[in-house]
């Protein structure tokens, strides 16, 4: 009978519902997925179109139910933006993990850190960023759920130094991208202490943080119950 069933249209797939995402990226998904449709659920490839739905930029990662008799359910977890790529006109928005996972209009998703990049840098939709693009990227990840107390307008990678361009006029300098949780947790810290400075907060090293408005005018800022213990 089970042998049976696999091979009749009784279970065939005529709808593919999808949860967790927004109309936009459901409708991609369903797209993707479009070859089940008119499959047996008993004969469905989970593991291809689980390839197939997370190929879908904006889809981190997905699950599938069989909901008999007739009906695929796709579950998503979405990707989370966090910052633009800007290269010359053109503009892309970004995930945590550095997959780049649309194109934007130039202008759009103001709120977020912009990330510049040289012309040989190639972008493409879908793709994850590689080298100081994508350390860049990960900098800021972890602001997207707790922002700095003044927003960041963009960031700057460069070969052991990361640095957060803050709206503000302080430049954040984090070093190299070991710690960045430590650190990013002094600058919550040590910001609102620096209201009257336009300059750079450096805390390369989170055990001593330095501001100042140029290396000749460092001061140390009092962070001692911000480090991790």
């Amino acid at each position: 009978m089970y042998a049976a069933a696999r091979t009749t249209s009784a279970f065939a797939v005529d709808r593919v519902a999808v949860e967790g995402a927004s109309p936009e990226v459901a409708a991609q998904a369903r797209a993707a997925l479009a070859p089940a449709l008119g499959e047996s659920l008993l004969r469905l490839d989970l593991v291809d179109l689980t390839r197939r739905a997370e190929a879908v930029p904006m889809v981190a990662a997905a699950s599938f139910d069989r909901v008999f008799p007739h009906t695929l359910r796709l579950r998503v977890v979405p990707e989370v933006p966090v910052a633009v790529l800007r290269q010359g006109s053109a503009s892309w928005l970004v995930a945590s993990g550095g997959r780049v996972v649309a194109e934007l209009d130039q202008g759009s998703r103001a709120g977020l850190p912009r990330v510049w990049l040289k012309r040989d840098v190639d972008v493409r939709l879908g793709e994850l960023l590689g080298g100081l693009e994508r350390r860049a990227v990960v900098a800021v990840a972890p602001l997207a759920e707790r922002p700095l107390p003044s927003a960041v307008t963009s960031v700057v990678a460069s070969r052991g130094e990361l640095t957060l361009k803050l709206r503000s006029g302080i430049d954040v300098r984090l070093g190299d991208s070991t710690d960045l949780a430590v650190k990013l947790e002094v600058a919550h810290r040590a910001l609102p202490q620096l209201d009257d400075v336009t300059g750079y907060l450096d805390v390369s090293v989170p055990e001593r943080p330095v501001a100042g408005t140029s290396l000749d005018s460092q001061v140390e800022v009092d962070t001692s119950s911000s480090t991790m213990p």
